[in-house]
Order: C-alpha cells, then sequence, then structure tokens
C-alpha cells in the first residue's frame, strides 16, 4: 500500500474555508468529509483535513495555537514550473489569502507563500529538475 499523508488543521469557518481552496483551484474528497471535516485533495497521496476548530479539538488535549499570531506549521507544496507557483499564489490571494513572505527567487529554486483565511502558511517553491536530479546522485 501506498503510504498517504493527511494533515490535520483546525479552521474557524469551514464553508469559507473551502471557498477559498476551491477558488484556488482544488477539490475534496466526500468521502472523507462531513459537516465539520472536509477532505481537501492536494495530490493523489496528500491530503489536509480541515477540522472545525470544535472537531479538531477532539485530537488533542493542548490547546489550538492561533495562527493569527504563532506560526504553528509551515506547509511546502511542490510547483511543475515557476509559472505555476504564481498561478497557485495569485489565486490564494485573490481567494482572499494574504501574503505571507515577499516571493523568494534563489535562481535554481522559486517560492511564494501565502496565509489562507485561518492564517495557516502554505509555501509553493518550484525547484530546477536539473539541480534536484543532481543532489539524487
Amino acid at each position: 500500500m501506498t503510504q498517504m499523508i493527511f494533515v490535520n488543521l483546525p479552521v474557524k469557518d469551514l464553508e469559507r474555508t473551502k471557498a477559498f481552496w476551491k477558488a484556488c483551484g482544488y477539490s475534496f474528497n466526500p468521502q472523507f468529509s462531513d459537516e465539520n471535516t472536509a477532505c481537501l485533495v492536494l495530490g493523489d497521496t496528500i491530503f489536509a483535513m480541515l477540522m472545525t476548530e470544535p472537531r479538531f479539538k477532539e485530537f488533542t488535549k493542548k490547546e489550538i495555537a492561533d495562527a493569527a499570531t504563532t506560526t504553528e506549521v509551515l506547509l511546502a507544496l511542490s510547483a511543475e514550473s515557476r509559472d505555476r507557483v504564481d498561478e497557485l499564489a495569485d489565486a490564494a490571494l485573490a481567494a482572499g489569502g494574504s501574503e505571507a513572505m515577499p516571493a523568494q527567487d534563489h535562481g535554481f529554486m522559486y517560492g511564494r507563500s501565502f496565509q489562507d483565511p485561518d492564517h495557516h502558511i502554505w509555501e509553493v517553491v518550484w525547484m530546477d529538475p536539473k539541480v534536484v536530479a543532481e543532489g539524487q546522485q
């Protein structure tokens, strides 16, 4: 069986969060979604479980971090091109997200980051495939 990852994130307004990600071009898996949880499909084996804060609280005894003031995680997504980095970041900003950091251009690597409506920080990064291949040798 292929290993999958499910990143669990608390959200304040599930419908607003779903609308944001739909505007960014993503879909949801209804099999793992209900009125308190939306399973955001990020790839064939990568999912974000977006949970209302009360639902998220059922999985931890700890306080939920206020992502507006505290960074609890940085989530990074790869992109197949520099243009795709810009497309996704621009879509996120147009859908109500905000820029987390200025774009970073290192020539062989380019990235932008944004905050979703719940202030979770998402980075979108392109790396030159030639450089990646050299690093794997």
